[in-house]
């Protein structure tokens, strides 16, 4: 009986692996392949390994999409935004899961429901025009902040229940501020949480395509997303190149997943074992 339930479980996970592998996987290599054929190889035989790699097809569609002025754009944009929502996350949640604050339960309902309730994209644009911001980075950046804040502060409420309050109390003991508190002792307890956060904020605002169509309209202040669109206008016929540029846009995320992708899957197992 042990011996099915071991074959059961190797079955399994190799099913999955399998599935992971093609519906995952699979697309992304054949981007890569795409991005390196000529055109004539793609029109011909688009299935064909390359030959030879067509490396100049990515240095060809940065420059013709000047994808460097949209780039920095976007590293403006979510750098900005997610540095945000995670602090303003982390210094909301602590107090609310402590219930320091008075009406600690209407604080943490109102978050949830900002949480789950959709998001109105024509008052948004009427609230921005009204308020100077739209169609500039901070308006753009501040458009991009409920997103990180609403889940980081679920996910930052049920980790801080695992800290326990005798060192709240030891710190007011020894007179530590509230800030250095919360950098020096509780952030450094919560790093798989804060890399599941920052990652899922960072994905939300590199990926966004209708918030830069919708609240920007100067060239310059386009991010990656929405000058690769204009770039697929130009140059539609052109698959390979917008190949390597879609390669482009997700490359920086794909490295950063690879980088954190043991916190990441730390803290999101953690985190739903403690909601």
């Amino acid at each position: 009986m042990r011996h099915r339930v071991v074959d059961f479980s190797i079955g399994a996970f190799v099913f999955t692996l399998v599935f992971c592998l093609i519906f995952y996987l699979a697309p992304l290599v054949y981007l890569l392949v795409v991005a390196l054929q000529s055109s004539h190889q793609f029109l011909v035989n688009p299935l064909t390994v390359p030959h030879p790699a067509m490396w100049g097809n990515f240095s060809t569609a940065w420059k013709d999409a000047t994808m460097g002025v949209y780039f920095s754009n976007s590293v403006i944009y979510t750098g900005a935004a997610t540095i945000i929502s995670v602090a303003l996350a982390v210094f909301l949640a602590f107090p609310v899961e402590r219930r320091y604050v008075r009406a600690w339960n209407a604080v943490y309902l109102s978050m949830v429901l900002g949480f789950f309730l959709p998001i109105g994209i024509i008052p948004l644009f009427i609230e921005s025009q009204m308020l100077h911001l739209y169609n500039n980075r901070l308006g753009y950046i501040l458009l991009h902040v409920q997103g990180g804040l609403t889940l980081g502060f679920i996910f930052f409420v049920a980790y801080f229940k695992t800290i326990p309050r005798e060192l709240d109390e030891s710190a007011a003991l020894d007179g530590c501020g509230y800030a250095r508190f919360v950098f020096q002792i509780v952030l450094p307890l919560v790093k798989p949480a804060l890399a599941t956060v920052t990652i899922y904020a960072a994905v939300a605002v590199w990926n966004d395509l209708i918030g830069p169509v919708v609240f920007l309209a100067n060239n310059s202040l386009f991010p990656l997303t929405r000058g690769l669109f204009t770039f697929y206008g130009s140059y539609q016929s052109e698959w390979t190149l917008l190949a390597a540029g879609i390669f482009i846009v997700a490359s920086p995320l794909i490295v950063a997943f690879i980088l954190l992708q043991r916190s990441f899957i730390q803290g999101s197992l953690s985190g739903s074992l403690k909601l």
